[in-house]
């Protein structure tokens, strides 16, 4: 069977790379899936419908940030090699550029079956010059990954607004606005460990906060709306306890 869209694909990859240890998360910093185990470096996997030029090119890019780079496409029918190629082809290819390979088989009454091709070859340069390590992109990719609390993302989407660490931050400012009506950025500080809270408010990106006087915010209307179109991030948030009353001189 053939998939619609490529995002088709990032359920069995993830359950796949979940049942090896992995913790998985989806659109991180433009990476369809990142994969992180242990203190290992992040597996990067892009997700395409078919086998690509556009899917190579996005995996090369990668390398700059780990060279655990794989691509993922839907199996062809009767596990045909794509473009008329040997599977023998396609792997020799993807060694020579320095990036796994993964197929996702698809079947009407069963779950669908990741399988390994080749794997990124190890202590072999590709026969091009790999892009130079970018250790900064790396660990803002790792800082991303791990600042999420939960994966709200499914890899290969498009012209979606993706709940990043700072939307989910964000979000969690608006909750609690929400819920206490008016707070100070530092008793939003102290109800979410979040030392940058105070800049959130301050810059308002979203423009879901109202700044009420020196010193207190409140939850503007777009903040409203945002909490119902975000609900399913919302229900992951501890409910807070009743905050005690502000000491006045």
């Amino acid at each position: 069977m053939a998939i619609k869209r490529e995002t088709e694909l990032y359920a069995p990859v993830k359950a796949y790379l979940e049942a090896l240890g992995y913790s998985v998360r989806g659109e991180v910093n433009h990476c369809d899936i990142v994969a992180i185990r242990g203190e290992e470096p992040p597996l990067i996997v892009e997700l395409k419908k078919s086998f690509s030029i556009p899917l190579l090119l996005q995996a090369i890019d990668r390398l700059k940030i780990t060279r655990s780079v794989y691509v993922a496409f839907e199996l062809p029918a009767k596990g045909r090699a794509p473009h008329g190629a040997s599977w023998t082809e396609l792997r020799k290819l993807c060694g020579m550029l320095g990036v796994g390979m993964l197929t996702v088989q698809f079947y009407k009454s069963r779950k669908p079956k990741v399988q390994v091709e080749c794997h990124p070859p190890e202590g072999e340069q590709p026969f091009y010059a790999v892009p130079r390590h970018n250790k900064r992109a790396a660990s803002r990719l790792v800082t991303e990954f791990q600042e999420r609390r939960a994966d709200y993302n499914m890899g290969g989407s498009h012209q979606r607004k993706l709940v990043t660490a700072y939307r989910e931050k964000s979000l969690q400012l608006a909750w609690l606005l929400k819920i206490h009506g008016t707070l100070s950025p530092k008793r939003l500080r102290e109800l979410t460990g979040n030392g940058r809270a105070a800049g959130f408010l301050q810059n308002n990106v979203y423009l879901w906060f109202q700044r009420v006087e020196r010193g207190l915010y409140r939850l503007a209307p777009a903040g409203e709306e945002a909490l119902v179109q975000y609900a399913h991030v919302l229900a992951g948030f501890q409910k807070p306890r009743p905050l005690e009353p502000v000491e006045t001189i």
